[in-house]
């Protein structure tokens, strides 16, 4: 079995290098990630500018470029083998409901799915990782029934774990994404010259958070495994555009 690994916190992060050690154990594992913090970067590819390689040994590459950038190059033309699947994470902190629309560690296993692989993104629900161990021992369980699968295919599995021991965690449940309240404004301040300068405000609050969603899981102590796929299509509105499209004349 081989596993393509990557993130978006760059490929010295904690999570990733403690599930790149315990893969390791059952797979030969080729990590292909950002040289740094990629955060939020999401789907975006780097177009413009050319993206370098270095080889840090012991099968670990980092890409001065975005996690898509990395799954992309590994998949197109690092590798002589192609992988049996992509694996992302483990991420610093969670990416649930609209959170996986900026996600950089969702998109790597986009990527992956997108040229034809199966793929797991995973996430922590902290950004210490203070039970980082907790996920890795997620990832190893469905690791070794990814085979059984019934859609493996089609869809990303996107993974979140509660912050907690393991022997705190109540389970897994299957869930759908959840949804936020509008983000918070951006926070206006000034640089040393009197300019003004804006970061991007915080995210917000859980609005679509009852049983059954991503969000419900990790508050109930349980890890949320939610699929998800690529195609954007909203089925249910086709027949309502189409009726719509037939009163326009060109």
């Amino acid at each position: 079995m081989n596993i393509l690994l990557s993130n978006d916190d760059g490929y010295n992060a904690p999570g990733l290098q403690a599930l790149r050690i315990s893969l390791m154990q059952f797979a030969t594992v080729i990590t292909v990630a950002p040289e740094t913090n990629r955060s939020g970067a999401s789907n975006s590819l780097t177009l413009e500018t050319p993206l370098r390689i270095t080889d840090r040994g012991e099968n670990i590459y980092s890409v001065n470029g975005t996690p898509t950038d990395c799954v992309h190059l590994a998949l197109t033309g690092l590798l002589k083998d192609e992988p049996d699947i992509v694996i992302s994470g483990i991420n610093a902190g969670a990416n649930m409901g609209d959170d996986v629309l900026y996600s950089g560690t969702v998109a790597a296993a986009m990527e992956g799915r997108f040229l034809g692989l199966p793929a797991i993104a995973v996430s922590s629900c902290s950004f210490g990782l203070e039970h980082v161990q907790s996920a890795v021992k997620t990832i190893e369980l469905l690791f070794k029934q990814m085979s059984h699968f019934p859609d493996k295919e089609d869809t990303i599995l996107n993974i979140n774990v509660p912050n907690l021991p393991w022997n705190q965690i109540q389970g897994m449940q299957s869930t759908r994404l959840g949804r936020r309240h509008k983000a918070e404004p951006v926070i206006n301040t000034k640089d040393p010259r009197g300019n003004d300068i804006y970061w991007v405000g915080p995210p917000g609050e859980e609005q679509d958070a009852g049983k059954g969603t991503d969000f419900y899981a990790i508050n109930t102590q349980f890890i949320s495994v939610t699929p998800i796929h690529i195609d954007l299509t909203r089925y249910q509105a086709l027949q309502d555009t189409a009726d719509w499209l037939e009163n326009i004349t060109l």
